[in-house]
């Protein structure tokens, strides 16, 4: 394997978002043979079952990008002690029609930031039930539960110092992790 390909799934559409951020500073720790890519849920509709035999493109976009993925990375933040939506919706779209799952066997990794003093941890954990559910192995330790902070970032957009190395190893770890599920 020459280069590992990883998809990001940010469940945030805010132009400013903490979340989004954070995905593409995460991408400038990995390191040089793995490449993130975030994929765009804007223009997915609601899901609905009566559209799985007939599914639109954005939808079948986003199942090749995971499907061509090596591993899987979700940047979420916590909405109402939970995931929010639009990840939900993208998750469902993803995982139909039954049996069609793009999802299953996909390592994971989850992180997430928010403004609220628990990060993300309540919908880390939500997500980490939709997950083994799909069949999609998600890294257990260590938890990334970010609370949006001055230095976090860099005036460049990268981690700022007094967190670099904590995500670093993470990234470390996430990389050996999906390394080991894909063979």
């Amino acid at each position: 394997m020459t280069e590992l390909q990883i998809a990001v799934l940010v469940g945030s559409l805010r132009r400013e978002s903490h979340n989004a951020k954070l995905a593409a500073a995460l991408a400038r720790l990995a390191p040089a043979d793995v490449r993130l890519e975030q994929l765009s849920l804007r223009d997915l509709p609601l899901y609905n079952q009566d559209d799985d035999a007939n599914q639109a493109e954005p939808v079948q976009r986003l199942k090749a990008a995971i499907r061509a993925a090596h591993g899987l990375l979700f940047v979420t933040p916590e909405y109402n002690r939970s995931i929010p939506g639009v990840l939900k919706n993208a998750i469902d779209h993803a995982s139909r029609p039954y049996g069609q799952s793009a999802w299953q066997g996909k390592p994971a990794g989850i992180v997430g930031i928010s403004i609220g003093g628990l990060g993300t941890a309540l919908a880390q954990q939500h997500l980490r039930n939709v997950l083994a559910h799909l069949d999609v192995p998600t890294l257990g330790q260590p938890e990334v539960f970010l609370q949006v902070h001055e230095g976090l970032f860099d005036a460049d957009g990268g981690i700022g110092a007094g967190s670099r190395d904590f995500l670093r190893g993470w990234m470390d770890r996430y990389v050996v992790w999906v390394k080991a599920h894909t063979g």
